[in-house]
């Protein structure tokens, strides 16, 4: 479906590209000026009919603004060409606002030259600085790249603002409708901005902006209706279905997908009605399908199967082959998006593979666990390993109308969290518990090695990768997982590239004045004050010594200010987030950020390293070497920087434990262990909320116990709800913006090691 229906087209815009001047560049001078020759141009060069600048005054004033990026290839003589017909005052906004994006990135200033000067026919100038904004938003989220083609598109912005104040964005709205999606029953999901509606059954993917109402109150409506209908998908079974398989006999497999789209709809919507009332009501605007009186006797039928309580999305299956060859087909609703059964099934299918063996290996431990507490009592060696069973209990919150409670050994036993969080995406997946999911997991299938031959950093040999046994904290039963997290270190394949040498030339001014500043904390001399002898009086013990002149007390003899050389003696470990949320802009920030600090570090002459981290599943917690403290920061570490990649999850705590045993063994006077992250802990097997914070939190206390500072810089504007809980109340900041991350970092470095 093409989603440029949320906005409606109210105004004519012209096409920027009209609007282009043409021109050729003839020749180069020697001082670096150019010579050119206008190919269509009625202005003359030093001025402008409409009072404003001419075009070489403003061919100079843009030069000064993006100087960093000019070559022979790149001049401003079209954007200086098509400004001359502007007026003073839009010329003005404009270098004003070339000037506010050089502060972001030079090269965006200067394709904001090429590609927005037609903006400022179609603009108006009270809307210009929300333009900008826009502009820059679009290209802190989503990258140069797309922030042009924005520029392009200014004809879409125009009808955004025209439909303004009714109309409702993804940005303005994402929080509240994931509140109320996490308030509802099922998997987490996550919501993305996507040019299509659809789900993967764990990512909702939401249009940018909808203003497809006069009314502001009924986008938002029609916002949480979308959201809604794509969760009660994964909830009431929709993905139960293979869809692919359904429609492989059809002639025509995207109508018969489209046609078990339009009935699994109709059964969704009614089981909303059911269980959300209010948002049943505000569906109902927007789909009369379910109370039309006009349809055709089949669909009545079918609308009236689907609408019992009973219903499941194998009856909207069967009713796709009644109504194939059906000439008459309703509307789709505005809500239900498209179908993409060819990614939520793989997506499922990674997952449901997954959620087995976490489930195999919890029950595993458990029963482990319940031996240990019951070794008087006699075991059948026949049961062992086979004795839990899971039984049905009603429950109407749940979509089957029933959970689950485990069993063993003719005692009922309550689910521990993660063990209860398995069962019910299992349940929500397939609809019940497959025997084979309770059947014990052969410690053979993960383990190698004898057991008498563990040591300290217990490691054991899975295919050529040495891989380490981490304990992890489960809060909810107050005691460890024992090697519980599989790790493994991971040299990053660094690819010769230019990222350190772009990078270097960004931030060229910016660097001069790091190295001034870490040039002078190198040589920096500490003031030791009250000293008998020294460089310098010491003010404040003078005015003491006088008031005890004043007093008739004793006068103290230390009154100088002695210098003392300050020895820097401090190792660094940089632990970077290298999860699949860093995709994108984030990944490019914090490449950018190492690459100032290593440079930054170099002139300090401070011992550092850097690692990324990431995983899926404690079965798979991945460190990425990307420079050790042995290691000088050569071509191998700039390659290894420009090669980062964002991989999976972010699960933290294996991680912490392991980077803060090798900084342990650096001899150092202080330790530091920084975390670079753009988000809270994470991953798929429960490794998320309460659970995932409070073994980061329980990793980072084993750290102090090593004599190590934790430190956690972050991009995420919601950490103030979990970084205080995990690093106490001053060992962490957040950078509100990400591309002030590279400018924040050096300076937070800076700050905390003085």
């Amino acid at each position: 479906m093409n989603f440029k229906f949320w906005q409606k087209k109210n105004k004519q815009v012209r096409n920027p590209a009209d609007d282009q001047p043409e021109y050729e560049v003839k020749s180069y001078s020697k001082d670096g000026g150019y010579i050119r020759s206008p190919i269509r141009s009625g202005k003359n060069q030093n001025s402008s009919s409409f009072g404003g600048m001419g075009e070489r005054e403003l061919q100079l004033k843009l030069e000064l603004l993006v100087d960093q990026v000019l070559s022979s290839k790149n001049s401003v003589f079209g954007p200086a060409q098509a400004l001359v017909g502007s007026s003073l005052a839009d010329q003005e906004r404009f270098l004003k606002s070339v000037d506010t994006i050089s502060l972001t990135d030079a090269m965006l200033a200067f394709n904001f030259c090429h590609f927005a000067p037609p903006s400022l026919k179609v603009i108006d100038e009270e809307d210009w600085a929300s333009w900008v904004s826009h502009l820059l938003k679009i290209y802190h989220a989503r990258g140069m790249d797309d922030c042009i083609n924005a520029m392009k598109r200014v004809d879409e912005y125009v009808d955004t603002i025209t439909a303004a104040p009714t109309s409702v964005s993804f940005d303005e709205i994402s929080r509240i409708v994931e509140s109320v999606i996490t308030g509802l029953n099922g998997r987490a999901l996550k919501l993305e901005q996507s040019e299509q509606l659809f789900t993967d059954t764990e990512v909702i993917h939401l249009p940018e902006n909808i203003s497809i109402f006069k009314n502001r109150e009924d986008n938002f409506a029609l916002y949480k209706s979308i959201a809604v209908h794509q969760w009660a998908q994964t909830w009431f079974g929709t993905w139960r279905v293979d869809i692919q398989q359904l429609v492989a006999n059809f002639a025509d497999k995207q109508k018969a997908i489209n046609l078990f789209h339009k009935l699994e709809a109709v059964r969704l919507d009614a089981n909303i009605r059911r269980e959300l009332p209010g948002i049943g009501r505000a569906i109902e605007k927007f789909n009369s399908l379910l109370v039309a009186n006009d349809l055709s006797q089949p669909w009545q039928s079918a609308i009236s199967t689907l609408s019992s309580k009973e219903a499941t999305a194998h009856d909207s299956a069967r009713i796709v082959y009644e109504l194939y060859d059906h000439d008459f087909a309703p509307e789709d609703t505005l809500y239900q998006g498209v179908l993409n059964p060819e990614l939520a099934k793989q997506t499922m299918e990674e997952r449901i593979e997954q959620d087995k063996e976490n489930l195999q290996l919890a029950l595993d431990e458990l029963q482990k666990e319940s031996s240990n507490n019951n070794q008087d009592m006699p075991i059948d060696d026949e049961q062992d390993g086979n004795r839990f069973e899971v039984r049905e209990i009603e429950d109407d919150e749940m979509p089957d109308g029933y959970c689950f409670e485990l069993e063993l050994d003719g005692e009922t036993i309550e689910p521990p969290e993660n063990i209860q969080e398995l069962l019910e995406s299992i349940q929500q997946d397939l609809g019940k518990i497959p025997e084979d999911y309770l059947s014990p997991v052969d410690d053979n299938a993960y383990q190698t090695g004898d057991g008498d031959e563990q040591q300290d950093d217990i490691n054991i040999r899975v295919g050529d990768g040495e891989v380490f046994l981490y304990d992890e904290w489960d809060h909810s039963r107050q005691k460890y997982r024992k090697e519980w997290c599989h790790l493994r270190e991971i040299e990053v394949e660094g690819k010769p590239s230019d990222f350190v040498e772009q990078t270097l030339n960004k931030h060229r001014k910016l660097l001069n004045n790091l190295h001034r500043t870490f040039e002078a904390l190198r040589d920096e001399d500490r003031r030791i004050r009250k000293q008998p002898y020294g460089e310098d009086i010491d003010l404040d013990a003078v005015i003491s010594s006088y008031a005890d002149i004043i007093n008739g007390e004793e006068v103290s003899q230390n009154l100088f200010i002695k210098q003392r050389k300050v020895d820097r003696n401090i190792a660094v470990m940089f632990m970077v987030d290298m999860s699949g949320s860093t995709s994108g802009w984030i990944n490019d920030m914090e490449r950018e950020a190492l690459v100032l600090l290593c440079e930054s570090l170099e002139v300090l002459g401070d011992r550092y390293a850097i690692y990324g981290f990431s995983g899926l599943t404690h079965r798979r917690c991945d460190l990425y070497k990307i420079k050790d403290f042995e290691e000088s920061y050569s071509t191998t570490v700039k390659d290894r920087i420009a090669s980062i990649k964002p991989q999976d999850y972010t699960r933290m705590g294996a991680a912490i434990r392991h980077l803060s045993k090798l900084l342990s063994r650096v001899e150092a006077k202080t330790k530091v262990l920084i975390t670079l992250s753009d988000g809270r802990p994470d991953d798929q097997d429960g490794y998320r909320g309460a659970y995932g914070i409070e073994d980061t939190r329980r990793a980072l206390i084993e750290s102090k116990f090593l004599g190590i500072h934790p430190f956690c810089i972050t991009i995420d504007d919601e950490a103030m709800d979990y970084l205080q809980h995990m690093y106490g109340l001053v060992n962490f900041t957040i950078v509100d913006q990400v591309d002030k991350l590279p400018y924040k970092v050096s300076d937070i470095y800076r700050r905390i090691t003085m």
